[in-house]
């Protein structure tokens, strides 16, 4: 009798241990599978985060790449500006006189004549183009400037304005007294989309060295 008694308590503890050991085994599963897998929100927060840190990260590069460009484009406007300015100097230094010269409308120029040598030279500005253009006598048009978004002249006469800290001139009331020809020009370029003005505004005073009265 107690034989039979003892053989059924160890039954039914085999039973309930086998009972416990899979309850435990399964809440180790769920607990490895919740372990192992992301939650919607978590998923969520994970993507915010990634997304915004890609975003900074492209900026930063985007900013950079604006930056060196526009040092980049600045040195080559520089550059350009003063060929042009040694170009057209060289050519208006040697000119006798002023002929013509416009500063209104689509198309600003300034007509200058070389009576030494029997020719003439035309400097001239296109707002649609943004190019400023030379042209003399026996050459074919030349482009010394592209990108000008301004460009300006002045006649001036021969006698100037002195100070104890500044030099000016007079303007001049017709073409015949006409000595000094101011010019001023202005570029831009685009980069990356976005039109920067990344260069000062060119100014030279020219001398007519030629003119005699």
């Amino acid at each position: 009798m107690n034989l039979r008694i003892s053989k059924t308590r160890f039954k039914i503890c085999s039973r309930r241990g086998n009972e416990a050991e899979s309850v435990a085994a399964d809440v180790r599963r769920r607990e490895s599978h919740r372990r192992a897998g992301f939650t919607l929100i978590e998923a969520t927060v994970a993507v915010g985060l990634g997304t915004l840190v890609l975003a900074v990260v492209a900026s930063l590069i985007v900013y950079s790449a604006r930056t060196f460009s526009a040092m980049t484009n600045y040195v080559d406007l520089d550059l350009h500006s003063r060929c042009a300015l040694d170009i057209i100097s060289r050519e208006v230094r040697q000119a006798t006189a002023v002929a013509d010269y416009r500063t209104n409308g689509s198309v600003s120029y300034i007509t200058l004549t070389n009576a030494d040598d029997s020719t003439s030279i035309k400097v001239s500005w296109n707002m649609d183009a943004a190019t400023l253009s030379l042209e003399k006598t026996g050459l074919p048009p030349m482009v010394v400037l592209t990108g000008c978004d301004r460009w300006n002249v002045g006649l001036y006469n021969r006698a100037p304005n002195l100070s104890s800290t500044n030099l000016s001139f007079n303007i001049a009331a017709n073409l015949a007294s006409c000595k000094v020809v101011n010019m001023s020009w202005k570029c831009s370029r685009t980069i990356l989309g976005s039109k920067l003005n990344t260069e000062s505004v060119q100014t030279a005073q020219i001398v007519l060295r030629n003119k005699v009265n």
